[in-house]
C-alpha cells in the first residue's frame, strides 16, 4: 500500500501498524544493530512511484525502515513524504544486475543501486531477507 505520510494522521498511522506492526522499541533496536537502511538510490521504480517522483528534479532517494512483520520504503518528492508498506509474506526481494537489488510487493516496485564496495548497503538486505524468512509462515495453519 502506497501511503501519503507527510501528516501525522492517526488513521494513516493505524493502517501503516496494523499492516507491518508497531514500531520496534529502543531496546530492541540496539539488539538488532539498527533498523534502518542508509540512504538508497532508486534506479527505476513501478508506474504509480515514477509518476510521484518525476514531480520534482531532485535525485530519487528512499530509504527502508524494518518493523516486526514487514518493512516500509520511504521516499520524498516535492515536499511530501511516501512510504510504501511492505508486509514480510508480500515482500519479494531479489539481486538484479549486478548492482541492483528488486523490491517487489504486488504491482509496485522499486529498484535501488548497491554497488559491490556499499558493504553496509548489502548486510542491511541480509538483515531484511533473514527477518522475512524468520516472520513469514511456511504452512497454511501458520497463519
Amino acid at each position: 500500500m502506497l501511503l501519503n505520510v507527510s501528516y501525522n494522521n492517526k488513521q494513516v498511522s493505524n493502517k501503516i501498524d496494523t499492516e507491518v506492526g508497531k514500531p520496534f522499541t529502543l531496546r530492541e533496536r540496539f539488539k538488532m544493530n539498527g533498523i534502518g537502511s542508509t540512504k538508497l538510490i532508486i534506479t527505476e521504480t513501478s508506474i504509480q512511484i515514477s509518476n510521484l517522483l518525476m514531480l520534482d528534479n531532485n535525485r530519487n532517494q528512499c530509504n527502508i525502515e524494518m518493523r516486526p512483520n514487514g518493512i516500509i520504503v520511504g521516499f520524498r518528492s516535492l515536499l511530501e513524504s511516501y512510504a510504501l508498506v511492505i508486509p514480510y509474506y508480500k515482500l519479494v526481494l531479489y539481486k538484479g544486475k549486478a548492482e541492483e537489488y528488486s523490491i517487489y510487493k504486488d504491482n509496485y516496485f522499486i529498484k535501488i543501486e548497491a554497488r559491490p564496495k556499499d558493504k553496509s548497503i548489502h548486510k542491511f538486505i541480509q538483515k531484511v531477507m533473514d527477518a522475512k524468512a524468520k516472520n513469514t509462515p511456511t504452512r497454511v495453519d501458520d497463519m
